[in-house]
């Protein structure tokens, strides 16, 4: 029964229902006998209620205790402190003492049982008591609806812990942790079909607004205080609710309250965090990120802070580079953004899943059955590249934090390090005071064999690296050059010339001699660099005559095939033996033409290039 009805009492008379929102400090006097004078006045928070000893006395333990007590001396006024509910809640309980009509509800049915249990209105003074109904009605109607559970909770939040001890709120928890299980069973039964093969599966579904799956419920718990909220979440996980419902809950419970600005926002972020349910991907890295950066803020407890990081490291790959960049909240003379915590984040990365007792090396091994997927390794590598290009422009980022971020990835991570030579450039045009063996330092983190050619051509012009790196740089594009020259001639026979000239190349840049200076080997192969790009360039061009002579050669051929076909075949046929025997003289195999004919065109187009 939905709306609980209280009887009035048979020694008195009906009286008229009023209104609830009327102040307590208004005189009770309409709905008390107007023909009866006052015997006792309850003063409450305040307020003072004109009464008779007999209608309470006779409903309340507690009233007619005080009132026995005082006997003697004929009492007249009581003084209620800390009465649940306050002066609003005394009314309702008066009103029952006195038979007068109200409805319980699920937004007063906790203080009216709190009041019941406060003023003794229990079966032991009088049946049906205030105790007994209300217990009845949470029982009976408020725990078989969620929504209402949620409201009686909210209600209970200035009722601890009273609420506690009267179980009010174990069994509204209960009840709303049993209906969102069971509404996400029936949700997923629902979707179960059958196949066209006869075989149960699940069908599709369709995401909706509310999270899909009997997940309405989210936005109803929002409304709840910290320390309810947790023990609802902490009650759905032990019931089974799905961990997709859980994060989708503390998403919306977060992006709730984390924006009103409360003195409680560094206890809702360490309870959030306590609450994350322990599977990926059930909640947005960028939620995550969120909660790091407003845990750095608000300076929570170390623990919340490696949890997050933790968490954000075991699926790092999916983050962009706004959620990386996270502002330094600490003194005004440090970096721009939190390097320390990014770094802590790239070091749970690259050893989630590994043992605690295996040293630094196993770690970072590429087969390593703990180490990230090389295709997660590839996309952070990428991110962090890009990140230490946005914070190399900081003049307070010293070397030292650079570094640390650049080192923090194992070597096969990167496969082009043209982000990381970026990254470097840009770190030392802003950096422009740094020391020669620091340049060193960073210029030795670079492969300038995985360069590409643009970058690699950068770096070859580049007056901010290092002389010897540049050096490098230039003899692997030499080598890079030498091998397109070798994949080139390896179509056709080497001629001498070639020959000697590949051997001269071999002898001159075949490896750099320790005894010239930096600057001879610079200009050593500055210098053959040029020559190989200028060699390369003429067999390109050599190679494109030889394929419009071909292509002239044929398109001729087409042409006078019809006009010649005749007297071509009557003169071969003149030459023919039809006994196998023809004379050699005069004539000569297609190879030898062929050959003749190529050698022709190879001169000419030499000559043409030379």
């Amino acid at each position: 029964m939905e709306h609980l009805m209280l009887q009035h009492h048979q020694h008195l008379h009906h009286h008229q229902k009023l209104s609830l929102a009327k102040s307590s400090r208004q005189s009770c006097s309409e709905w008390i006998f107007r023909d009866v004078p006052s015997d006792i006045t309850i003063e409450v928070n305040g307020g003072n209620f004109a009464l008779h000893k007999f209608p309470l006395v006779s409903r309340s333990g507690r009233i007619r205790r005080i009132v026995a007590e005082h006997r003697d001396s004929d009492i007249s006024k009581v003084e209620l402190l800390n009465l649940p509910g306050g002066a609003e809640t005394f009314e309702l309980a008066a009103k029952f003492c006195y038979g007068i009509n109200f409805e319980i509800t699920s937004s007063n049915v906790a203080q009216l049982f709190c009041v019941s249990d406060y003023l003794e209105m229990t079966e032991e003074y009088s049946k049906d008591n205030l105790a007994s109904r209300t217990e009845e009605y949470i029982e009976s109607i408020v725990c078989k609806n969620l929504e209402m559970c949620v409201q009686v909770l909210k209600q209970s939040e200035n009722l601890l812990p009273l609420a506690d001890e009267l179980n009010i709120i174990g069994k509204c928890i209960d009840a709303i942790a049993s209906k969102a299980c069971a509404e996400q069973i029936a949700s997923s039964f629902s979707r179960l079909e059958y196949s066209s093969s006869g075989r149960l599966h699940m069908s599709k579904q369709v995401k909706s607004s509310d999270g899909g799956g009997g997940d309405w419920w989210i936005e109803d718990l929002s409304i709840l205080r910290i320390d309810l909220y947790q023990r609802v979440m902490n009650a759905m996980k032990c019931r089974g609710v799905r961990p997709e419902s859980i994060g989708a809950s503390l998403v919306s419970y977060a992006e709730r309250e984390l924006t009103k600005r409360s003195e409680h926002e560094q206890t809702i972020v360490e309870t959030i965090v306590t609450l994350l349910p322990v599977e990926n991907l059930v909640v947005p890295i960028s939620f995550l990120f969120g909660l790091l950066r407003r845990a750095v803020i608000l300076d929570t407890s170390v623990s919340c802070r490696l949890d997050l990081e933790r968490r954000i490291g075991s699926q790092l790959d999916m983050a962009t580079l706004d959620d990386l960049l996270i502002p330094s909240f600490r003194h005004s003379g440090d970096t721009l953004f939190d390097i320390d915590t990014v770094h802590r984040i790239l070091v749970n990365f690259s050893q989630q899943g590994g043992d605690d007792s295996e040293d630094e090396e196993s770690v970072f091994e590429c087969n390593s059955p703990h180490s990230p997927s090389q295709s997660a390794m590839f996309k952070v590598a990428k991110l962090v590249d890009n990140y230490l290009a946005e914070i190399a422009p900081d003049a307070n980022l010293d070397l030292p934090k650079f570094l640390l971020i650049t080192e923090a990835l194992p070597p096969h991570a990167r496969t082009l390090h043209d982000g990381l030579y970026r990254a470097i450039d840009l770190y030392l045009k802003a950096h422009q005071g740094l020391s020669d063996s620091d340049k060193k330092k960073l210029s030795k983190l670079i492969d300038f064999q995985k360069l590409s050619q643009e970058a690699g051509a950068h770096a070859a012009q580049n007056e901010r690296l290092p002389l010897q790196s540049i050096v490098q740089v230039l003899y692997f594009e030499q080598l890079k050059l030498r091998s397109s020259l070798c994949s080139s001639y390896s179509d056709e026979e080497p001629k001498p010339k070639q020959q000697q000239q590949q051997q001269s190349w071999r002898i001159n840049s075949g490896a750099l001699s320790a005894a010239m200076s930096p600057k001879d080997n610079y200009a050593s192969l500055r210098r053959e660099n040029r020559e190989l790009k200028l060699e390369l360039a003429r067999l390109r061009m050599r190679l494109n005559d030889l394929e419009k002579e071909h292509i002239c050669m044929k398109r001729d051929m087409q042409r006078s095939h019809s006009r010649k076909f005749m007297s071509s075949f009557s003169k071969k046929m003149g030459k023919l033996s039809f006994f196998g025997h023809s004379s050699s003289r005069g004539s000569s195999s297609p190879s030898k033409q062929s050959f003749r004919t190529d050698s022709k065109v190879m001169q000419r187009t030499c000559a043409s290039t030379d």
